[in-house]
């Protein structure tokens, strides 16, 4: 036996530890069958991730706060970050696929678009108005692993992990979480219908109970840390918190994550599902609740809301009109558009491509870029 083979089996020898219901790396499925190397595939997924340009892009995105002056406050790096270590967790707990879980996290947010999910319905607007089709965060992230990245040949992750990715929707929450059966096909056909039927996007069941971790663990990892920014910036204090909640999962950041993870272990050992109990599904319903009163509502003024999507939409007809003269030397070209490749440039329609642009931008590119083309571009008149 080589050293390369002797380090895979390495690798693959965690698949005998897992539970009978972790998806087993060895039956992983990618869109494109290629060589194997020593690491599993959904380790190779992690990988890729990581060192996608799009993943630097997550240290200047928002999280919930833009363009806040506390060094504390959390961007979507961080963000993704404890929604992979607290999944990591319960997946270690349940004998599930670590590397699965790693990889659906850490690539789960990267459609986010500047702004938040403000920004995103600003997008879903013009994607509707424009072409009739709605825009989606986690589809986008889906689309961006698949269509944008390296170039516009995609990084060819597994079905398994594009999946989870695509299912993570972390506004919905439910005390169980059941995988559904699916192949590629099915997935193909989830990803494509998404287009027309925002709703159902934000039912999709992941395909594997290691993408049905990532999704509890989305709730999970920003239910306390955004009380904690907002403590930090002085919206409210801690003894606001409803009893009723504290009472049931406390009142820190520490605390939530430390009850809901012990709660969600204790019911989920040697299941084939993701379960809360009764009363902890009630308090995390409640304090979502209470997060959308008093802080997501609150996250931008009636004036910051204005001006940013004024400027998005300004931003969108400035670069079609760029993109249709084919204006090499504007910015869309010079950083997006000159570095894909010719199936991208033919497969993707002009206003997807200014889509694609915009949402791939961080918070502060963004806000340059409003100020900058405002100078030169008569939005309401040309």
């Amino acid at each position: 036996m080589d050293n390369l083979q002797e380090a895979r089996n390495n690798f693959l020898l965690i698949d005998k530890t897992l539970s009978d219901f972790a998806r087993k790396s060895l039956n992983s499925t990618r869109l494109k069958e290629e060589d194997m190397d020593f690491r599993t595939p959904f380790a190779r997924d992690a990988d890729r991730i990581i060192h996608a340009l799009s993943y630097t892009r997550y240290i200047n995105k928002t999280q919930v706060y833009s363009f806040k002056s506390n060094d504390h406050i959390s961007k979507r790096i961080v963000h993704v970050q404890f929604v992979s270590k607290i999944a990591r967790t319960i997946g270690r707990a349940l004998k599930l696929n670590l590397d699965l879980i790693e990889a659906i996290a850490l690539g789960h947010d990267i459609g986010h678009t500047p702004l938040g999910h403000f920004g995103e319905s600003v997008l879903n607007e013009i994607s509707l108005r424009e072409m009739n089709e709605y825009f989606a965060h986690n589809i986008q992230s889906v689309r961006n692993y698949m269509f944008i990245e390296n170039n516009g040949k995609g990084l060819n992750l597994c079905v398994e992990t594009l999946d989870g990715i695509m299912c993570h929707n972390g506004e919905m929450v439910s005390s169980i979480y059941k995988p559904m059966k699916k192949d590629i096909n099915e997935f193909l056909r989830e990803f494509n219908e998404s287009y027309k039927d925002l709703d159902k996007t934000k039912n999709y069941a992941p395909m594997t109970l290691e993408g049905c971790v990532v999704r509890i663990s989305d709730i999970i990892a920003y239910l306390g840390r955004d009380i904690e920014d907002a403590i930090n910036l002085g919206l409210f204090k801690r003894k606001d918190l409803p009893k009723e909640i504290v009472n049931v999962i406390g009142s820190s950041n520490r605390e939530i994550i430390n009850t809901i993870t012990t709660d969600i272990v204790k019911e989920s050992m040697n299941k084939p599902y993701i379960k809360l109990s009764d009363n902890i599904f009630k308090a995390i319903k409640n304090l979502k609740k209470f997060n959308y009163q008093k802080i997501y509502s609150l996250s931008l003024t009636d004036k910051e809301k204005e001006y940013y999507k004024n400027g998005m939409n300004m931003l969108y007809k400035y670069y079609l009109q760029e993109v249709e003269k084919a204006n090499t030397e504007n910015i869309i070209y010079k950083i997006f558009l000159n570095t894909q490749c010719d199936l991208y440039m033919k497969n993707t329609n002009n206003k997807r491509k200014v889509l694609d642009f915009i949402a791939g931008m961080t918070d502060e590119f963004l806000l340059n870029e409003i100020k900058k083309v405002s100078k030169i571009f008569d939005y309401n008149n040309d």
